[in-house]
């Protein structure tokens, strides 16, 4: 375990190399001819998620424990392996990857069948590594990919098909007039409209997803604050969800809103930093979630006069469902 939890052999060649569409977790595959091992890194190089991919030599009849001492991902035993006299390479072209729509997961198919998944909820600091096709029986490097299929297979679809429908031209346009759509309804006409906003943290990443917008509902007649929100939170789900909650459903898509007195451009300057962060941090805002600023206090964009602010907290109630909002 501890083995896959340093990964990066000095012996191991990189067979495949992929960022996830956030930019928050790398998906590295490698092997040094005798084992290929997958592993799943965040922005700091450090390995949150493995799993042992394959033996490509004959399986010794115990746990390898050589390999292991030498810091190396060891040979499966042949009890657990559905190949005891070892497969072929495993060659970059015939390899596909599909990120969870979360970002937090990974699934890799070669030749179009699932080889191995590596699920938010793997944990190698805990001793929970991922799924492997070619193992038959659970060990500290790999669980059985074949006891989980029914449920991988078709979350792996899901993903795919996210992916597939976000690439596709007018895709985006779409999503964001539904949602103006709705707010228009709820909340009255427009006012300023501000695109992409998460490009503009320092933490931000170009071309990283997902894409959030800030729409202003400015004060109206029996509405004396302006009312803005993000448009397009709500297009993937949030990481980490299923870590805490059974039915993911109710809590696996967010916008978020503020109504304010405050000038629109300064209160909507919280949203760069809110509107990528679960996807950024690899978390989710539940309802009472409080998120700590990530700069000096005094810089919060909603403190007013004396007060000094730290952080938000994310709040879901019926009257927000319902378009009526306290204002901040």
């Amino acid at each position: 375990m501890s083995v896959l939890r340093r990964g990066s052999s000095t012996a191991a060649s990189t067979v495949l190399s992929e960022v996830s569409p956030y930019g928050s977790r790398r998906l590295v595959i490698e092997s040094d001819g005798v084992v290929t091992a997958a592993y799943l890194k965040d922005v700091r190089d450090n390995v949150v998620g493995a799993a042992w991919v394959a033996n490509h030599q004959a399986a010794p009849a115990e746990q390898d424990r050589a390999r292991v001492e030498a810091g190396l991902a060891p040979l499966m035993p042949a009890s657990h392996v559905r190949h005891p006299k070892g497969r072929e390479p495993v060659r970059a072209g015939s390899l596909e990857v599909v990120w969870f729509e979360e970002g937090d997961g990974v699934a890799v198919l070669e030749a179009g069948e699932p080889l191995c998944v590596i699920p938010g909820w793997s944990d190698m600091s805990r001793g929970i590594p991922g799924y492997s096709r070619d193992v038959k029986r659970q060990s500290p490097f790999a669980f059985p990919l074949d006891d989980e299929i029914d449920e991988f297979a078709p979350r792996v679809k899901r993903a795919r098909e996210h992916w597939e429908v976000c690439a596709e031209e007018g895709s985006w346009a779409d999503f964001q007039q539904s949602v103006l759509g709705h707010l228009l309804q709820r909340l009255g006409p427009g006012g300023h409209y501000w695109h992409d906003v998460g490009r503009r943290h320092p933490g931000g990443t170009s071309g990283a997803a997902p894409t959030v917008g800030v729409s202003e509902r400015p004060a109206q007649e029996g509405r004396d604050f302006t009312v803005l929100s993000t448009v397009g939170m709500s297009r993937q789900r949030m990481p980490t969800v299923e870590l805490y909650e059974d039915d993911v459903s109710p809590h696996s898509r967010i916008e978020l809103a503020v109504a304010t007195t405050l000038p629109s451009q300064r209160a909507g300057s919280i949203f760069p930093w809110l509107s990528q962060y679960p996807w950024r941090s690899v978390t989710w805002f539940a309802p009472g979630d409080v998120v700590k600023w990530y700069h000096d206090a005094h810089t919060f964009p909603l403190n007013t006069g004396g007060s000094q602010w730290e952080g938000c907290c994310c709040w879901r109630t019926r009257a927000v469902s319902r378009g009526r909002f306290l204002p901040a």
